[in-house]
């Protein structure tokens, strides 16, 4: 989820060359780290949710250090996030509640998809411990952080008209393919092979 453009830049200052021989040729340090040590898209966006919620901190009022944060800060933030999301989320008077493709354009609000919110705390909390904070006092691991995001995913489910299930669960129709196609030893052992010539 990209909210904000980046607040930090990179700095691949790394210059000098590191000479060694593989197969007979010589390797840079950029070439070899460009191979061993390429942060994934993963990492890449982690590192920017984990500036984004940073700058929130500091543009808190009054400003609010990470040690004092808790699950209440991570809600406020959440709720902060919905003013640049692009899912539009049906209220129940609306006559498209509970449609996932509407006809027509309604007033409803956009929020974050309840999909991006969860895929954010868990990418927080992650880099909440990798930054060197004991998991014990983690606030994107709070239980009112979970069970917010569990509102979320019920009130959008029932507002959008779609069915969040695990990807687990959607396995069962491939299964009861196998199921159904189970030849068995006896179905071929009337078949008749032809003779092999050993000679």
């Amino acid at each position: 989820m990209d909210l904000y453009p980046e607040m930090d830049s990179c700095n691949n200052s790394e210059n000098s060359t590191i000479n060694g021989l593989v197969n007979g040729t010589t390797i840079s340090a950029s070439t070899s780290s460009s191979i061993t040590s390429t942060p994934s898209r993963y990492e890449n966006q982690k590192r920017r949710d984990w500036n984004t919620f940073s700058q929130y901190l500091k543009n808190h009022r009054p400003p609010l250090a990470l040690s004092r944060c808790s699950g209440a800060h991570v809600l406020e933030f959440l709720r902060y996030l919905d003013q640049f999301g692009k899912t539009k989320v049906h209220t129940p008077i609306c006559p498209f509640y509970g449609h996932p493709n509407p006809p027509a354009p309604c007033p409803c609000p956009l929020r974050q998809a309840w999909g991006s919110l969860d895929a954010l705390i868990g990418r927080l909390r992650a880099a909440y411990e990798e930054n060197g904070w004991p998991t014990e006092t983690n606030p994107f691991g709070a239980r009112a952080v979970r069970l917010y995001l569990r509102e979320v995913r019920d009130l959008q489910s029932k507002a959008r008209g779609i069915s969040y299930e695990k990807k687990k669960r959607k396995r069962g129709p491939i299964q009861e393919q196998h199921q159904q196609f189970n030849p068995s030893f006896t179905t071929f052992q009337h078949l008749s092979l032809p003779p092999s010539d050993h000679t």
